[in-house]
């Protein structure tokens, strides 16, 4: 190795840029974060030291585990997750006769609503799923958190700092160190314990299984793994026309250059310059003879108009003979003399990660051996791409179904593999596609569109597909094994979103947020806010912090005075009306002290707000706007959602057995330590989840 390849690893072994406080709100669950490269750059160095220490670790890890204390009472329990499946679309689709499968499971065991954590959000409900424990022990609360210091948003789940220190070598900025790359999750996840007692577990796409923790098992991590910009999904729209930026995506400017078109795909900063300057990778689309193709980098594609190319490379130059690598699908929108290219946000690439998604690193390329390169994004279906107009139905339906096609393989590839233990995988797509086509299942829906006819069974369609999908399951698995449990389960259900509520606009209104001398509205994240005279703040998508004094930075609230204005603010929130629908807004909001205590409680809203079905927080009060406008219709394609009262979203539980005989409720706590109990462990006593069998 020469000299100057070997500091180039050992550059690309410690690179990161600074974190940036930028947030918007993105897709999938409605916040995407730009984290900075933290999120970006794993070296190949320390990738091949896992790689080279991995079977040493796993020697280990056999030699020092234990046996389950108790006899198990499966072989094999096998889980599907399906996100934000509704009990009662399932009841519903059921009774038409679109899910079939779902009766044979239901009559061969048992079909019930299983109760959702407070707030009802995927990142909360299924780490609640992992762990058995509530909130206040595993300290998630939203997809965001605030920063103290800032009050400028953060992802909840996961902390990305850069080193300490770093050497300037003119243009160059050397880290003298390595990024913290941490999961915030606490508490024990269930196929950790299992696998500290020899049960084999493989556990994919999980949602707040990033950074993977390293347990005797395999896992490929789901929601919160970024795309190469450091955020939850960032799309390229480029077009002939000068446009203003769309929220979740940024826009090239097409130059024409004799009969062909040239643009760059923006990157993030370079990680190792000192000028911090974006970095570029152009690329040239061409015409000939109808045929629309595009070189991107090394590789050229061809580009049939409305279809997605396959995952193509991108590889970002950084110089000293290195390469920043991920992988992105194309789709042409529009040809003739004003061509628009929809370029996917970069996906870490599977088959070479350059941040670790699976356990073991190994995990992820031999998945990619199976079924070819796939979609690593947590949130991967571009719903704001569909919310700025970027991509129409048709586009983002068939991104979608491509995403779950491959989560279809690896699953059924794993189900041919692991005939014992636990095996769970967790679809995205019907969650993905309820928040983006609700505004067809329901009439007058604010956000509607003239295609009622062509999109309205979009949803019903969904829920049968799945039904297909569980069909081909049965092809290989009894109903009637006593060895094998199989559990069809979700996080939450889904309602309408017709109207928002601007909680920061009602804050203003009731006194307790002030903003600036001269100022009646605010710019994003809170400009304008004068924070020393401000007592409380919405932040998230349910949650409301009080500014107090030692914990805030400029918190004016005495401490011995927030527990009363908590329970002040639900009391007010608690039954508020939107007089312009007629309706209630807000069913019921909880102070910080009525929620399930624990240890992380500290992480916690002051307030947790419960919407009405057909309310929900508004796009501009997350966004941190303050204005004059409390209660708004909703116009966006994301019309279906889950953040409201989480007595009105439950889940649901299916399985080939009763489960849970003669219980009143059943809670996603519960599923974790009925697992345990299930391979003959004990499930430790700080679990606030028992077992159902």
């Amino acid at each position: 190795m020469t000299p100057r390849f070997a500091l180039a690893l050992a550059l690309l072994a410690m690179a990161m840029l600074p974190a940036t406080a930028h947030a918007y709100v993105g897709p999938g669950a409605g916040i995407a974060l730009v984290t900075g490269a933290a999120t970006l750059i794993v070296s190949l160095v320390l990738g091949a030291l896992s790689l080279l220490l991995w079977p040493f670790r796993l020697v280990w890890r056999r030699l020092t585990r234990k046996t389950p204390p108790n006899r198990p009472a499966l072989k094999r329990a096998v889980l599907i997750g399906l996100d934000g499946l509704d009990p009662d679309l399932v009841q519903r689709f059921m009774d038409a006769g679109r899910m079939p499968t779902f009766q044979r499971l239901r009559d061969a065991g048992m079909f019930r609503p299983l109760q959702t954590t407070t707030p009802a959000m995927s990142p909360v409900a299924w780490s609640s799923f992992a762990t058995g424990v509530h909130p206040g022990k595993h300290g998630i609360y939203d997809f965001l958190t605030r920063d103290r210091r800032t009050y400028l948003p953060d992802l909840s789940s996961t902390d990305i700092r850069p080193p300490d220190r770093h050497l300037n070598l003119g243009a160059w900025r050397i880290p003298l160190g390595k990024p913290t790359i941490k999961l915030l999750r606490k508490s024990t996840s269930f196929w950790s314990i299992l696998g500290q007692h020899q049960v084999p577990t493989a556990i994919l796409r999980v949602p707040i299984t990033f950074p993977p923790e390293r347990f005797d098992g395999i896992l490929l991590s789901a929601m919160c793994v970024p795309d190469l910009q450091g955020s939850q999904g960032t799309f390229t729209h480029a077009s002939t026309q000068a446009e203003d930026e769309a929220i979740g995506g940024q826009h090239v400017l097409l130059q024409r250059d004799g009969d062909a078109w040239t643009g760059a795909l923006i990157g993030p900063e370079h990680p190792l310059r000192s000028d911090h300057r974006e970095l570029a990778l152009p690329f040239r689309l061409t015409c000939r003879d109808g045929a629309w193709s595009c070189r991107i980098g090394r590789e050229t594609v061809d580009l049939p108009l409305q279809a997605y190319t396959d995952w193509v490379e991108v590889a970002w130059p950084l110089g000293l003979g290195l390469k920043l690598r991920g992988i992105a699908r194309l789709r042409l929108l529009a040809g003739g003399d004003t061509p628009r290219l929809y370029i996917s946000p970069v996906n870490i690439d599977p088959t070479r990660p350059v941040m670790p998604i699976s356990q073991p690193v190994v995990f992820s390329m031999f998945l990619a051996r199976l079924i070819g390169r796939f979609a690593t994004l947590g949130l991967a279906e571009d719903t704001w791409a569909l919310n700025e107009g970027v991509l129409d139905e048709a586009g983002f339906l068939q991104q979608a179904w491509a995403n779950h096609d491959e989560r279809e393989a690896m699953f059924f590839q794993m189900l041919q593999r692991h005939d014992k233990g636990v095996l769970t995988c967790v679809f995205d797509g019907t969650d993905r596609i309820s928040h983006m086509f609700m505004r067809y299942l329901v009439e007058g829906h604010p956000a509607a569109t003239p295609d009622a006819e062509t999109f309205g069974s979009v949803i019903e369609d969904t829920y049968a597909r799945m039904d297909d999908m569980l069909a081909r399951v049965l092809e290989t698995e009894r109903l009637d094994d006593p060895d094998t449990l199989l559990v069809v389960l979700s996080d939450h259900g889904f309602k309408p979103f017709r109207r928002g509520m601007n909680i920061n606009s009602w804050l203003r209104q009731e006194g307790y947020l002030t903003l600036n001398e001269g100022r009646t509205e605010s710019g994003e994240w809170f400009e304008a806010v004068d924070w020393e005279r401000t007592r409380a703040f919405g932040l998230g998508l349910a949650g409301v912090f009080l500014n107090v004094q030692g914990r805030e930075a400029k918190g004016c609230v005495p401490k011995g005075e927030a527990a009363a204005l908590a329970a002040e603010i639900a009391a007010k929130l608690t039954g508020l009306r939107d007089e312009e629908a007629d309706g209630v807004g807000v069913l019921r909001a909880w102070a910080k002290a009525e929620l399930s205590a624990g240890p992380y409680t500290e992480r916690s809203p002051d307030v947790v707000v419960g919407y009405a079905p057909g309310w929900r927080a508004s796009w501009d009060g997350v966004r941190g706007l303050v204005n004059d406008v409390v209660f708004d219709d909703n116009t966006k394609a994301w019309s279906g959602d889950h953040c409201i009262d989480p007595r009105e979203v439950p889940g649901v539980l299916l399985a080939n057995r009763v489960l849970g005989e003669g219980r009143e409720e059943l809670s996603i706590t519960d599923i974790a330590p009925t697992l345990l109990e299930a391979f003959g462990v004990p499930a430790p006593k700080w679990m606030d989840g028992s077992s159902l069998l």
